[in-house]
């Protein structure tokens, strides 16, 4: 079994690469910055282990649930009184003290939180290397944990990342699959103000460790490979170099549909559910008034599909990836406020110069797969007015 030790400098790469798998989602690639900076600020020097499911540790999908502007510069300390209170909340209801936690996706943010929970117990706590989806994902089912007959959703508890124990506010549901988990959850996390920490999926000895087979795995490492690219190189790949980096490390086709395009316009509300769902305009140049080429996104938390003014049918439909990066950054970002604000100036409505690739990412085999998967993305996918044939495997 490889197992790996990650240090602050890897979290670094973690973040950097799962914000380009991450199709738009998965949080803030600033905030997570931001976070890292405060990890590295408190002295904390030591080092995970990150390595696949034993199929012997009690485990759990442990993640940060909600809008991600609802989240907007969130902070270390709010990670780890989530992270405190929701796990307390799962081995409390549970009897069974967590010994691994996984992310529930890929994301710059979502691959930090259990790295960042581990960090706090490092002795007796330890990441497993995969995840749920290879990407974010807008709902907890579509991901491969939903799909599990072996790895029971319930119990699930939320909570606010309160400090004090008196005042934490939180909840323990119990669900017979992942969409009533997802209309149950949406709705605590609404009420919590739109952002919780999430406990979920256990693995232990009631469900014989459900967790082995139920994920994919080796996506941490991947996201950490990609990152390590983008954070040493000399100056900004070309999207083509990221797209065949990707290939290289995750073993998906990867390309480039819009190579330095400019974000022109940008609309974004927050639903009852605590998602973020948008529309992102990209033109071939800075004015949209004298573009000859435009490409539209549709995205709820994660992006979802990509149409162009060029074509009669979409340029990608999820679950297929649609991925974020820069030329003129070298990095990866989201669909969060604050990373958008680095291509978008939303104060004039104009696009701040700064040049915008789309690369598209083949799906992770295991998603077409796992059962309910696709019809979870289809259904997503008729909100947004999209009622087409999908993606195949």
């Amino acid at each position: 079994m490889t197992s790996y030790r990650y240090g602050i400098a890897d979290f670094r790469s973690i973040a950097a690469g799962a914000a380009v798998l991450a199709s738009g989602g998965g949080g803030s690639y600033r905030d997570a910055l931001t976070i890292l900076q405060q990890l590295a600020d408190s002295g904390w020097s030591e080092s995970v282990t990150v390595q696949p499911y034993d199929g012997t540790s009690n485990a759990c999908v442990l993640a940060m649930m909600g809008s991600p502007d609802a989240g907007d510069q969130l902070t270390l300390t709010d990670i780890q009184n989530s992270v405190r209170n929701t796990l307390g909340l799962l081995q409390a209801n549970t009897g069974c003290t967590v010994g691994c936690v996984i992310p529930v996706e890929i994301g710059a943010i979502n691959s930090l939180v259990p790295l960042i929970a581990a960090a706090m117990t490092p002795a007796s706590m330890w990441v497993v290397d995969g995840d749920g989806a290879g990407r974010a994902v807008p709902e907890l089912p579509q991901t491969t944990f939903s799909g599990s007959s072996s790895l029971p959703v319930s119990p699930c508890a939320l909570a606010t990342d309160v400090a004090d124990p008196s005042a934490v506010e939180s909840a323990l549901l119990t669900a017979s699959n992942a969409a009533k988990m997802e209309s149950l959850a949406g709705g605590v996390v609404g009420g919590f103000g739109g952002f919780s920490g999430i406990a979920l999926w256990p693995s232990n000895p009631s469900n014989s460790y459900g967790l082995s087979g139920s994920y994919i795995p080796g996506t941490l490492g991947q996201a950490w490979a990609l990152g390590q690219f983008l954070l040493t190189a000399g100056s900004a790949p070309t999207a083509a170099e990221v797209a065949a980096q990707i290939t290289q490390i995750t073993g998906r086709a990867a390309s480039v549909s819009v190579a330095n395009f400019y974000i022109t316009a940008i609309s974004q509300s927050t639903t009852t559910a605590s998602l973020d769902a948008g529309v992102i305009r990209l033109d071939n140049t800075p004015d949209p008034a004298t573009s000859t080429q435009t490409h539209t996104i549709y995205n709820m938390n994660e992006n979802l599909i990509m149409y162009s003014s060029q074509s009669a049918v979409p340029d990608t439909i999820a679950p297929d990836s649609i991925c974020y990066y820069s030329e003129s950054t070298g990095l990866g970002f989201s669909n969060a406020s604050d990373d958008l604000a680095v291509y978008f100036d939303s104060a004039t409505g104009k696009s701040t110069g700064q040049t915008v690739s789309i690369i598209q990412v083949a799906t992770v085999p295991q998603l077409y797969s796992a059962p309910g998967v696709l019809a979870s993305f289809a259904s997503l996918l008729r909100t947004v007015g999209y009622a087409g044939a999908m993606p195949g495997n």
